[in-house]
């Protein structure tokens, strides 16, 4: 379900700790390699995984516009 927002990942600060992937309800967040990979086609923009990441690596941008 896409929304009007988007979850930004920023490399130099994630981990790869897997803590978004475990708490997305969506299954929309997944590592591959040493990339975290976020399917905006299955994000509803909850902000879960921005707010259980140790790494502060996740971020919110609207798409409003």
């Amino acid at each position: 379900m896409p929304s009007n927002c988007k979850i930004v990942v920023d490399r130099f600060r994630c981990a790869y700790c897997g803590a978004c992937v475990s708490v997305c309800k969506n299954d929309a967040n997944e590592l591959v390699e040493t990339f975290l990979v976020i399917d905006e086609s299955k994000c509803n923009c909850c902000k879960l995984c921005v707010k259980v990441c140790p790494m502060n690596a996740l971020s919110v941008e609207s798409s409003e516009g």
